[in-house]
C-alpha cells in the first residue's frame, strides 16, 4: 500500500544528526529475520534519543550480499516499524538504498522506495556494473521515474571506494557531483573516505551556487570529533586550522555511523557535543566510540582483521536487542575464538562507558519500545 513521505520535495531540508546504515538481521540461511529486525529498529531510535535517519540496505545492510527482493523486503520492514515507533514529536526519517549491482534493479528500487513512502533513496553510482555514465543514470534515469510518476523523492548519492564496481573510478568526480547536484532531486552526497576525500566534497559543494540545499555526510563518524575540535592550545589550533584548509570551513551536515547499531545514544549524543564543541565531553566520548573501534580489531596470519559487520551483529546479540549474529555469504565473519574475545571486549567497554558518559546517554535495551526484544527471543 502506497504511504506518502513526511515531506515534499518543494518544502525538504536535509536531515542533519545521526544516520544509522543498520545491519540485516539474517538466519544461516540468508533469510531476513522480520521480528529481530523490527526489534533493531526500536533499538535503535531509542524513544528519540538515537538516530534522526534509519538508512536500510546500505553497505552496513549488506546490500551487495543480498538479491534484490531481500532488498525491498528489509527497505520495506525498517519503513514500516520505524513508522509504528517513532514519536511524532521527533520522527525520524527512513532512507532507502536503491543501489543494486544492475540499472534495472537500481531503477526498480527507486520505483518500490517511491511507491511506499520512503522520505530518500541513496545511491552509490559507481558501483552499479553495468552502467558506463554514472552521471546519465542519475540526471536521466532516475529523473524519468519520476516523471512517470508526478513526483520524487530526495536521492543523495554515496561515494564509497570500498564497493566500486570493476572498472569504474574509485571516487565520484567533484565536476560529475556538481552536474548531478543540479538537478532538483539531488539534494547531497554520503562520503566513506579519509579526511582529504571528505574535503574535496565539501570545498567543491561551497562552490555549487544551488538554489537547494546539498548537505555532506561523513561516512567515517569518528572524523568528527578532528573536525569540530575546538581551536583551544597549540595542537588543537593548529589542526583547528588544518582542517579549516581541508573542508574550506565547510562542516558535515552530519554522520553516518555504521557502529551506532549497538550504541545509538552514544553516538547521538557525541554528534551533539561535536556541534557544541564541547572539548571535555568530546573525550569522554571519543575514548569510548574509538573503543568500539579497537574492540573489532583481530589478527589473522599476522596481518590485521576488522571484521566490522560481524562484530556489530555480535554486539547487538550480546545486547539481547537481536538473537541472530549470522552475516551473509561472503562477509567477513568472526571464528569462535575472535567471537568469545570480542564478547569480552564489548562488556568491558559497556562498563566503561556507564562509568564515564553522561546519565542517560549509554544505550538502553528496557525501554518501553524495546521491552519485548529479549522476552520474545527467549521464551
Amino acid at each position: 500500500m502506497e504511504t506518502a513521505p513526511s515531506h515534499s520535495l518543494e518544502s525538504y531540508a536535509p536531515r542533519a544528526g545521526l544516520s544509522i546504515p543498520l545491519v540485516t538481521v539474517l538466519d544461516n540461511e540468508g533469510r531476513i529475520i522480520e521480528a529481530e529486525q523490527r526489534a533493531l529498529v526500536r533499538f535503535a531510535v531509542q524513544d528519540g534519543a538515537g538516530a534522526d535517519i534509519l538508512f536500510a540496505a546500505g553497505t552496513t545492510g549488506e546490500w551487495d550480499r543480498m538479491d534484490n527482493p531481500r532488498r525491498q523486503e528489509v527497505s520495506r520492514i525498517v519503513l514500516e516499524e520505524c513508522r509504528r515507533c517513532a514519536s511524532a514529536q521527533r520522527p525520524v526519517e527512513v532512507w532507502f538504498g536503491i543501489t543494486a549491482h544492475t540499472r534495472r534493479e537500481t531503477v526498480e528500487n527507486l520505483v518500490f522506495a517511491l511507491e511506499i513512502g520512503a522520505d530518500a533513496a541513496v545511491i552509490a553510482p559507481l558501483s552499479v556494473r553495468d552502467v558506463e555514465n554514472p552521471v546519465d543514470l542519475v540526471t536521466r534515469e532516475l529523473g524519468e521515474v519520476f516523471e512517470r510518476a508526478g513526483r520524487a523523492i530526495p536521492v543523495f548519492l554515496y561515494d564509497n571506494s570500498e564497493i566500486h564496481a570493476p572498472g569504474q573510478a574509485l571516487h565520484l568526480h567533484t565536476r560529475d557531483v556538481k552536474r548531478m547536484s543540479q538537478v532538483d532531486y539531488i539534494r547531497g552526497i554520503k562520503v566513506t573516505a579519509n579526511k582529504s576525500v571528505l574535503g574535496n566534497y565539501t570545498r567543491a559543494a561551497s562552490h555549487f551556487r544551488l538554489a537547494h540545499e546539498f548537505a555532506v555526510y561523513a561516512g567515517n563518524p569518528l572524523l568528527i570529533f578532528d573536525l569540530f575540535a575546538p581551536a583551544a592550545g597549540l595542537v588543537r589550533r593548529a589542526r583547528h586550522y588544518w582542517n579549516r584548509y581541508l573542508t574550506q570551513g565547510s562542516l558535515p551536515y552530519g554522520i553516518v555511523a555504521g557502529p551506532a547499531n549497538p550504541m545509538p545514544r552514544e553516538w547521538q549524543r557525541a554528534w551533539q557535543i561535536c556541534r557544541a564543541r564541547d572539548a571535555a565531553l568530546m573525550e569522554h566520548y571519543r575514548s569510548v566510540l574509538e573503543g568500539f573501534r579497537d574492540a573489532c580489531r583481530f589478527a589473522r596470519a599476522g596481518t590485521s582483521y576488522q571484521p566490522a559487520i560481524a562484530c556489530l551483529k555480535a554486539a547487538l546479540v550480546e545486547l539481547g536487542v537481536i538473537a541472530s549474529d549470522a552475516v551473509a555469504r561472503g562477509t567477513p565473519s568472526l571464528d569462535e575464538a575472535e567471537r568469545r574475545e570480542f564478547a569480552r571486549r564489548f562488556a568491558a567497554l559497556r562498563e566503561r562507558s556507564a562509568l564515564s558518559l553522561e546519565p542517560g546517554w549509554v544505550s538502553r535495551t528496557d525501554l518501553p519500545a524495546a521491552r519485548g526484544i529479549v522476552t520474545q527471543q527467549h521464551a
